[in-house]
């Protein structure tokens, strides 16, 4: 199962060539270039939560929320997209947020940079102006391992969206998810490595490690960690409904001729048992 796309703790250790002299390229790699090569995809998700707003409000979404930011490259996105969107980023992580400013912020024309605000600050207790979208995209919600934190959450959520404001959030499940296994995705001069380090099925917290691997035979290990609980489509549902949401709607995704996942998400009532999927979910104030 290929997850792509969250919000992490980042590490990293890099191991060299027996022998080596010269620094490896997993010396001198940017794990945050690596991972949003690897693993974001903020085009699709303009595109998805654009679509999917205008869709259901009958309006155009103007000020987004980007919870558990990171590099705040959705953000970006977001104000790129139009002249009258502004974002929002919320993360705790100073470092990360600076390499998001450096590297993203930085390339963005004049005007654009206006639009944009980032706040370091927990999700849980941020304090920011009403806005259309809040997106927590990357599985990062599934840091709240209690149900009771997530509910909390996901009510700050509610309280800090307008009136006819949505969240947008992904999920991922399959009977591969359970199983504790690695999974390899070539790149160009880089292979990404999903880990599936560990998985309780009596608490459903699960450790995965995110490892890069490269072709001069160096890699650099851990890059990024996550320890979740992973949640179900119906146990998510009924959180969100818990929280004060009025409707929860799951997007399946459809399969292309090759019969691979063909990135078109659609609302669906039932699913399919398949190893590995990723879904989309919308929940409305």
């Amino acid at each position: 199962m290929n997850i792509k796309k969250t919000r992490h703790k980042s590490g990293g250790k890099a191991t060299k060539q027996p022998g080596s002299r010269k620094p490896t390229k997993a010396d001198k790699a940017d794990i945050h270039a690596l991972y949003e090569q690897s693993v974001q995809s903020t085009e699709f998700e303009y595109e998805f939560i654009d679509t999917n707003f205008r869709r259901i409000r009958g309006r155009k979404a103007k000020l987004l929320r980007e919870d558990f930011c990171g590099t705040a490259q959705m953000c970006c996105e977001w104000v790129r997209g139009r002249k009258s969107n502004h974002a929002i980023g919320v993360d705790l992580d100073a470092d990360v947020l600076q390499w998001g400013r450096e590297h993203h912020i930085a390339a963005l024309k004049p005007e654009e940079k206006a639009r944009v605000t980032m706040l370091q600050e927990n999700v849980l207790s941020v304090k920011a102006d009403p806005v259309d979208i809040v997106v927590a995209m990357n599985f990062s919600w599934q840091i709240f391992q209690q149900r009771s934190v997530l509910r909390d959450y996901f009510a700050s959520v509610h309280a800090g969206l307008a009136d006819d404001g949505i969240l947008f959030l992904d999920s991922f499940g399959g009977y591969d998810a359970y199983r504790e296994i690695e999974e390899k995705t070539r790149h160009k001069g880089f292979t990404y490595v999903w880990d599936q380090a560990s998985y309780d099925p009596v608490s459903g917290r699960m450790l995965c490690h995110i490892h890069f691997n490269f072709n001069d035979g160096s890699r650099l290990k851990k890059a990024f960690t996550y320890e979740w609980r992973l949640y179900g489509l119906p146990e998510l549902r009924d959180i969100l409904l818990d929280a004060g949401f009025s409707n929860v709607t799951i997007y399946w995704q459809g399969w292309d001729e090759d019969d691979e996942p063909d990135g078109n998400f659609q609302p669906a009532t039932v699913g399919e048992a398949d190893p590995g999927w990723i879904a989309m979910v919308s929940a409305e104030k």
